[in-house]
């Protein structure tokens, strides 16, 4: 069974569109698909910043695979195999609300990874190469540069390279997670057996307001992303059957590989001495001191022999693992922008794809140079402190991922009703319920991020981001909502710029 068109769209007629999407291949198959999720859907980045904040991370994390993991998968499933065309959730926005709505969603869709690659994960995979390779110690500022700016443009390489190719990098990326996670895990039940764990009562996995609104946007950060292989939709031998087979095995696996390496690293390590950018790093130091090296009476792990080769490795694993999240995200956002270019809502110079790789090599070269831009003003304006500029990145990367699906998830019944004669291999149940429930949690999140406690007690105590007082709620608040409200208005302009594309088309 092939997936039926969308109803008749001017733009999609076009002999330039048809000729960009000529220039596609086809080689994305099944387990491709499944390893693309995982790299899209685990990364180890947030993992000391969710068990920062104790044994309640564990029961958000669990409640938020159950109310918003999984509907999510029902929902995508079928819009991904019923409306496969390349460019994804862009097509699914454009088509339920308009070129307008489709041109800002996209927009934010596509610039939080960019910005992503260039402050959280550089940084994270810094931290990993310092604690491992260069015992703790800073690096200078040039050689500061030298590592990001290495690890950007790689990135970027991967995502320019034909599928074929670049394909890889998410698959050694999936197995790197696999072992990482896999041998941290099985560490962490050694270590215990020789060392004792943190101990903790029923009390401390108790759910709080306060621990709701401080998880949940992380959490949702973390269980997005199964809209993303359709952003190469039409690269796909056979997404009907493919789409929901890589989805639902994903989340099974995504969520175990969550769930056992922070509840690793809150038996591992006090409450108090995990952080948002090392907490992992940390704790694959600590444990690995099992076999050789040692945890001094401040805390400070040394590690040596085996313990030293196997830290080693396992740095190298999560600087990969790191690096795949970057490339699959970059991939699949860059395609959908550059479909938007050739569909009418962003510049027509995006939209091109390139005839000898298959990729478009035009967004992927802007995607590394925003990361740049972005790599270079953060440090700059942290005085080069990696943790400062840690959180200001991610703040700004899950607010504008999180509000681009107000766009994606509202379109399924939309879509349904809209497309009634579109054929659907997997149909959601409760679609609308679904829809609703996912898109007022995102609703909820994104209003968390720009004003934390908002409804309760905003800015109070146990609101307030670490660093933060109650009298720089302002600040905060601006420092969150401008660069949001400015890559709306981007948006706008994006939308406005193919404006001629539009007319062409409707000339036809």
């Amino acid at each position: 069974m092939t997936a039926g068109p969308l109803a008749p769209d001017p733009v999609d007629s076009t002999t330039a569109a048809q000729a960009e999407r000529r220039k596609l291949r086809k080689h994305f198959g099944r387990f491709d698909i499944l390893f693309f999720l995982l790299c899209t859907i685990v990364g180890v980045d947030t993992i000391g910043a969710v068990a920062a904040r104790g044994a309640e991370a564990f029961t958000w994390l669990i409640v938020l695979a159950v109310v918003f993991f999984v509907p999510s998968a029902l929902l995508i499933a079928e819009l991904g195999a019923a409306f496969a065309e390349e460019g994804g959730p862009y097509i699914w926005t454009s088509r339920a609300f308009g070129r307008l709505a489709g041109a800002v969603n996209n927009f934010l869709y596509w610039i939080t990874n960019p910005v992503w690659l260039g402050g959280t994960l550089a940084v994270s995979a810094v931290t990993a190469y310092t604690t491992f390779f260069n015992g703790g110690k800073d690096l200078s500022t040039p050689a500061f540069y030298a590592f990001t700016l290495v690890f950007v443009w790689v990135g970027v390489l991967a995502a320019i390279l034909s599928f074929d190719i670049g394909k890889w990098i998410p698959t050694i990326g999936a197995w790197s997670r696999f072992l990482l996670l896999g041998l941290f895990t099985v560490t962490v039940v050694v270590y215990g057996v020789q060392h004792g764990l943190h101990g903790f009562g029923v009390s401390d996995f108790s759910p709080s307001y306060a621990g709701f609104v401080a998880l949940v946007p992380v959490l949702m950060f973390n269980y997005v992303g199964f809209e993303l292989p359709n952003t190469a939709g039409d690269e796909m031998t056979d997404p009907q059957k493919d789409v929901p087979y890589g989805i639902f095995r994903s989340a099974v696996l995504s969520v175990l590989l969550y769930a056992l390496p922070i509840l690793g690293i809150l038996l591992v390590l006090p409450v108090k001495a995990i952080t948002g950018l090392g907490g992992f790093v940390d704790a694959l130091r600590q444990v690995f001191t099992v076999y050789g090296g040692h945890v001094a009476a401040d805390g400070t792990a040394t590690l040596s022999g085996a313990g030293s080769v196997l830290g080693d490795l396992a740095a190298i694993m999560f600087i990969l693992t790191v690096l795949s999240s970057g490339v699959t995200w970059i991939m699949g956002s860059d395609r959908a922008l550059a479909v938007s270019g050739y569909d009418g809502a962003a510049p027509r110079f995006l939209g091109v794809i390139s005839s000898r790789f298959g990729t478009p090599v035009r967004v992927n070269v802007l995607s590394g140079l925003v990361s740049t831009a972005v790599l270079v003003l953060a440090h700059e304006l942290t005085n080069g402190s990696a943790a400062k500029l840690f959180g200001a990145v991610l703040g700004l990367a899950v607010s504008t991922t999180l509000v681009s699906y107000l766009g994606i998830f509202p379109a399924l019944p939309v879509l349904r009703r809209k497309y009634p004669d579109t054929p659907r291999p997997y149909r959601s149940p409760l679609p609308r319920l679904i829809s609703t429930v996912l898109t007022l949690l995102i609703l909820f999140a994104s209003v968390q991020l720009v004003a934390p406690g908002l409804g309760d007690h905003w800015f109070g105590a146990g609101y307030a981001p670490d660093g933060w007082s109650y009298a720089e709620r302002w600040k905060y608040l601006l420092t969150e909502l401008v660069p949001l409200v400015g890559f709306m208005l981007l948006g706008v302009v994006f939308w406005a710029s193919g404006r001629p594309t539009r007319q062409t088309a409707e000339g036809h």
